[in-house]
Formats: structure tokens, C-alpha cells, sequence
């Protein structure tokens, strides 16, 4: 007899099934015991006399065969797809048994330590597997948003021979002997294939060491970009808000701001006075957001010309203000969840560019061919897939937004606990 998925069982009513997967409840009622049986498809009640179900406990892994059946009408489970159908099992193959778990897997009341010090068993939590589904959503939207824009998907590397965007928050890497690094962004690659494709997207891995433990942060993270070739800076606003909407939902106008003018808002909002920062802080950005809610009704808002000095060394100057740059962030019921700009397409330019931040031209020699032999104007962005879920869902850390998080503390163990002396120096 061939396995028959649980979300399947409602149409085999009074026929005989194979089942198989782990048991979430179970319930002893003397002479009958209930089992909650679990698949990637959903949840099924399982009857059972007392000799079949034995000692089995939550997680072990069971295959039953036996009768669907309905539910008592008083039975009915209307939170579950298949809360009408029961399944009386005739027989139980016990495939796999579990330890006794070390906290109520079901409730899940723990810390945030505990929940990823126990990774492997905390992503079986019915709420904190949904977290996941959700964000394939999000890569599926973003995916089917650039496919409508028509780009190409491309695949980069995660490894660089110099730092994307300069400065020292770079993970190093001894490549044969050779210096390397983990890439901080797709950004140089992305650029070099606009002359091929005109227009691409990339999903990849990126990583800062940035030496910081917050609530929105992470040492690794999956991007979500765009590159544009043929684009000004009002277009590449417009196709970023496009995508925006797109990933959250969202059929409201986003309103946009400079940065000078949202702090002006924050000042007469609040009476806080950030006017002269050249960026918007966490407190900033939450504020701004309510300001949109309440005047426009959206729950994003786009922030631009942040000041030139601050951005990536690619980041094309406002000519009509080089102080301030022709940059953008997207916010998100206060948070930034995207970050762009137009590109400095000029060789000459972006040479000085280069040099004024005190690198090395010769370190950029593939990157830079792409623009001595002809690079149009053009511009992009990149989403943060843990930051856009932990908006989404409304989640305290970004952490629970990441199957398997990296930061400052944790490579899947905490360092904490595995080298206290190295992390205490660092």
C-alpha cells in the first residue's frame, strides 16, 4: 500500500490508508488513546486502542494503516483541514522514536537562546514553521515582481577579491594563500551584467562583520536585488516601490521624502530634532512610518538623497547638490527593508570615486572593464529577506527570521559557550 499524504485522507472516507509522520499530540483516554498525527501537509487525529499505542511519545515517527472515518459531529476540529475525518488505526510501525523533549515543543514558551540553541527541534513549532513559509512567499513574490520588470535572474559568487563597498566590516578569507573576501553585497556583479542582460535580478547571501548585537541585524543575510540599465532616478523610485508593493501587498502610494525633509517632519512631529544627522536612526525611522500612516495610510515610505560621504563609493552625486547623493531607502512600518540608488556609469568618474575613498583602482580591474567599454545610466536596490519577514510578521528579534542565524555571538552554537576567552577579547 502506497503512503497517502494527511491533507489527502479527507477523500478516501471509509477506505483504508497508509500514513506516516510524527506525532504531535498524544492523548490518553483510558481505553482509547488519540495521537495528532504531523506531515508537510497537515495534522490528523489518529484513534487508537491502548496496545497499539504502547509508549509512543511526541516526535517519534510512526507509519499507521487504518480506516478514515468521520469525526463525531461533537469531534469536528474546525481549525483543521481535515477536522471532519479521523483515522482508526489497525496497525502502528513504530519508523524512528525521540527523546523525551526538553520543553513543551507545542507552547514554546522560551528565550530567544533557548529557541535557537535547540534549532533543529524549535523549527518543528507550528508557528515558528509558518515564519518560514511565509518568507518563501516573499521570495516568490519578489521573483514573479523582477520577472514582470524583466530581468534575468543571475547567480553570483559569495567570494570577492576586494571589499564591495570598502571600509573594514569585511570577513577575510585566506584563498590559497591569497587574500579574499566574503562578498558584503552582490552590488559589483550585479553592475558588471547590466551591459549583458540590460536588466537582473539576484537572490544570494551577503555578509558584513559588523561588530554590533541588535534586534535587526545579522552577520549573514539573504538579498534580494535589482539592476536597471536605461534608467534615471525618478524611474529606478518608481520600479523600487513597484517591487516593494508587490513583496508586501500593498496598493497605497508610497509617499517619499528626502532625508532632510522627513527629519524636518520628525521635528514638528515630535519636537526631536535630528535635522542635522546624516542618516535616520531606529526611533527616526518609527516615527516617520506613523507619519505616513497617518497622512497617507501607508505603511511604506520611501526616504532619498541621503548625504553622498555616507553611501557606497558607487553611488551617483545629485548635480544639482553633490553633498547629497541620488540614493533611496524603503521603509517598512518603521523599518528599513530595502536600500538603493543611481550608479555612477561614468569610467573617469568612478575612477576618482574609487580613489577619493582612499582604494585601490587596480582591486576593482573586472569591475571597472564593464564601464571603459560602455555602461549605460543605470541603478538598483536590495531587499533583506530576514528584515522584510520580521515586518511582516511583526517579530521582536530578526533573528527568528533566519533558519540558522549568524551574528556576533553565534555560529550556530553560541561562541559564548565554545570560545569564551576569543569573543570576550574581540
Amino acid at each position: 500500500m502506497l503512503r497517502t499524504l494527511i491533507g489527502e485522507t479527507t477523500k478516501y472516507l471509509g477506505q483504508k490508508v497508509r500514513v506516516s509522520g510524527w506525532v504531535n499530540v498524544v492523548r490518553s483516554h483510558g481505553k482509547i488513546v488519540f495521537i495528532d498525527l504531523r506531515d508537510r501537509t497537515g495534522i490528523l487525529q489518529v484513534v487508537l486502542n491502548p496496545d497499539l499505542a504502547k509508549d509512543i511519545k511526541e516526535e517519534w515517527v510512526l507509519e499507521i494503516e487504518g480506516i478514515v472515518q468521520k469525526r463525531p459531529a461533537k469531534m469536528i476540529n474546525p481549525d483543521l483541514e481535515t477536522g471532519k475525518v479521523e483515522l482508526s488505526a489497525e496497525s502502528v510501525k513504530v519508523l524512528s522514536k525521540a527523546d523525551v523533549l526538553p520543553f513543551d515543543l507545542r507552547d514554546l514558551n522560551v528565550t530567544l537562546p533557548t529557541l535557537l540553541d535547540f534549532r533543529p527541534l524549535t523549527l518543528r513549532n507550528e508557528k515558528v514553521r509558518k515564519i518560514f513559509k511565509v518568507q518563501e512567499e516573499i521570495m516568490e513574490r519578489f521573483r514573479q515582481a523582477s520577472n514582470d520588470l524583466g530581468c534575468t535572474e543571475i547567480f553570483v559568487p559569495t567570494i570577492s577579491a576586494s571589499a564591495t563597498e570598502g571600509g573594514a566590516e569585511v570577513f577575510k578569507v585566506d584563498y590559497y594563500g591569497y587574500s579574499a573576501y566574503l562578498t558584503q553585497s552582490p552590488q559589483l556583479y550585479k553592475q558588471m551584467m547590466v551591459p549583458v542582460f540590460e536588466r537582473v535580478s539576484v537572490v544570494t547571501h551577503a555578509y558584513r562583520a559588523e561588530p554590533s548585537i541588535t534586534t535587526r541585524h545579522l552577520s549573514e543575510v539573504i538579498q534580494m536585488d535589482c539592476e536597471f540599465g536605461f534608467v534615471n532616478f525618478a524611474e529606478l523610485l518608481d520600479l523600487l516601490e513597484f517591487i516593494g508593493k508587490a513583496i508586501v501587498e500593498s496598493e497605497i502610494k508610497v509617499p517619499r521624502l528626502t532625508l532632510r525633509e522627513a527629519q524636518e517632519i520628525i521635528f514638528q512631529e515630535t519636537g526631536r530634532d535630528s535635522r542635522k544627522e546624516k542618516d535616520l536612526g531606529p526611533e527616526d525611522e518609527m516615527d516617520i512610518y506613523q507619519w505616513a500612516r497617518k497622512k497617507h495610510n501607508s505603511d511604506l515610505v520611501t526616504i532619498t538623497h541621503f548625504p553622498t560621504a555616507k553611501r557606497a563609493f558607487y553611488t551617483m552625486p545629485d548635480s544639482e547638490n553633490p553633498e547629497f547623493s541620488l540614493s533611496y531607502d524603503l521603509l517598512y512600518k518603521g523599518a528599513e527593508i530595502c536600500s538603493g540608488s543611481q550608479r555612477i556609469n561614468d569610467y573617469d568618474q568612478l575612477v576618482k570615486a574609487i580613489k577619493s575613498r582612499e582604494m585601490e583602482p587596480k582591486n576593482f580591474e573586472m569591475y571597472l572593464q564593464s564601464f571603459k567599454y560602455g555602461m549605460p545610466p543605470e541603478g538598483g536596490f536590495s531587499f533583506g529577506l530576514e528584515r522584510i519577514t520580521k515586518q511582516i510578521l511583526g517579530l521582536e528579534n530578526i533573528r527568528e527570521a533566519s533558519l540558522f542565524p549568524r551574528d556576533m555571538e553565534r555560529i550556530d552554537q553560541r561562541l559564548s559557550i565554545l570560545q569564551p576567552k576569543k569573543l570576550a577579547k574581540k
